[in-house]
């Protein structure tokens, strides 16, 4: 029997961290005295478990914006098939700004990244002019995005 692989320095999270989190997913302004009602610790005590869950990296607090309202106005992902280390092309897509997830997949392709672009010329330019000519990089394929029905970073904690 093969034992079950944990991560290094997994943080294991409690009932009450998990409430916080839950917390922080319905309104991420929310005040630490607020959550410490609905979960039954002080401000000090909220603050503290909430520093150390961002610092070890379970959870981010950050705006989420509308793209089209700032001016992009194009999302889409690209599927990329890679010859050789797709870690190595991965890390060069995570430094192109215009891509806001990146993630290595099993299946039809090696990598996904979801772009986002002010127009179709800068997508080109994005595609053509630097994805497709990183080395590694064999075939991409393009999926634009025609509406976006559900964007959701409320999912529930294990």
């Amino acid at each position: 029997m093969v034992a079950a692989r944990r991560r290094p320095g997994r943080l294991q999270l409690d009932d009450t961290s998990k409430a916080i989190i839950e917390q922080l997913q319905e309104d991420g302004r929310r005040a630490y005295a607020s959550i410490g009602k609905a979960v039954g610790l002080s401000e000090a005590a909220v603050r503290q478990r909430v520093q150390k869950l961002i610092e070890s990296g379970v959870m981010q607090i950050v705006a989420v914006t509308d793209p089209q309202q700032l001016g992009l106005a194009r999302q889409l992902m690209i599927g990329i098939n890679v010859d050789g280390d797709v870690q190595s092309v991965a890390q060069q897509l995570c430094a192109m700004p215009e891509l806001v997830y990146v993630v290595l997949t099993a299946g039809s392709f090696d990598l996904l990244a979801e772009a986002v672009v002010v127009d179709d010329e800068h997508l080109l330019e994005l595609v053509n002019d630097r994805i497709r000519k990183l080395s590694g990089v064999r075939r991409t394929e393009t999926f634009m995005y025609l509406k976006l029905s559900k964007q959701s970073y409320n999912w529930g904690i294990a």
